[in-house]
């Protein structure tokens, strides 16, 4: 008997959109393996794939969370975040903390607004 999760990737609400916090899983629930850069990369892939669940887009973000695991990975983190977000990018908070999946580098929560 397969689980049932126990959250929504994305929920929205009126005009905005919560994305829950997404770590690097890959299509098979398992971490993808390699430096933050890959790993943000794929957490962003995988905000982007919510976001269509409920017909918005990267685009409409206008506010990020971050996790890293190690604060150290900043200034890879921010460089590659940036390629996805050149235009007017979102207000934006991040944190070092220990990330409750071994492996994980990062993770992030996403908020879009997107006028129904």
């Amino acid at each position: 008997m397969a689980l049932k999760p126990h959250f929504s990737p994305a929920v929205r609400a009126g005009d905005f959109i919560y994305v829950s916090g997404q770590l690097p899983f890959d299509e098979h629930m398992n971490i993808v393996e390699g430096d933050v850069a890959r790993q943000t990369e794929v957490v962003i892939a995988n905000i982007a794939k919510a976001l269509a669940g409920v017909g918005a887009e990267l685009s409409d973000v206008v506010k990020t969370m971050v996790w890293l695991s190690d604060p150290a990975d900043f200034p890879l983190f921010n460089a590659t975040y940036a390629q996805f977000f050149t235009e007017g990018p979102p207000a934006r908070a991040t944190v070092g903390s220990v990330l409750m999946v071994e492996g994980a580098r990062i993770e992030i929560e996403a908020v879009a607004h997107k006028p129904l």
